[in-house]
């Protein structure tokens, strides 16, 4: 029997019981972080802004991930009635208060670092290993199956 926390229960992580979970999805993503932190430190930013600064992003994906950071209440997107049209996105005072849980997992995975890398590379020679000797064909045991039948 495991001696893990017996207090918790399949219904304390199952997905359906943990609304927060999709929240957390949302907010701690590849792009959600960055466009985050971005905002956070320089202020209000034109798209344009947005996607010089965030290295690797489409187009479409930072549209996408601004769309979610608003429904989510974390950014608040400014029309200024201009020609052209001017766009401008805010980090809210709820966004603002990530950026200390955002420093905080930070300096855990600095701290953590050389450990993680170290176990990731001692899984990446035993998963190695394994499928070496998975690969090698079976010895011969002598069965009329594993009998060669000569060309003729």
């Amino acid at each position: 029997m495991s001696q893990g926390n017996s207090r918790v229960t399949d219904q304390d992580i199952h997905p359906v019981a943990c609304p927060i979970r999709e929240i957390i999805d949302s907010v701690a993503g590849k792009w959600s972080v960055q466009i985050v932190l971005l905002l956070v430190a320089r202020g209000p930013m034109r798209f344009t802004e947005l996607e010089r600064g965030i290295e690797g992003i489409s187009r479409r994906m930072l549209t996408l991930t601004l769309r979610n950071l608003e429904r989510d209440g974390l950014v608040v997107r400014t029309v200024f009635p201009t020609v052209p049209p001017r766009v401008e996105y805010t980090a809210t005072q709820m966004a603002r208060e990530l950026r200390g849980a955002f420093a905080e997992l930070a300096d855990w995975a600095r701290r953590h670092q050389e450990a993680i890398m170290a176990a990731r590379a001692a899984y990446d020679r035993r998963y190695a290993a394994e499928q070496r000797t998975a690969g090698r064909p079976e010895q011969d045991t002598g069965s009329a199956e594993s009998a060669t039948v000569p060309a003729t």
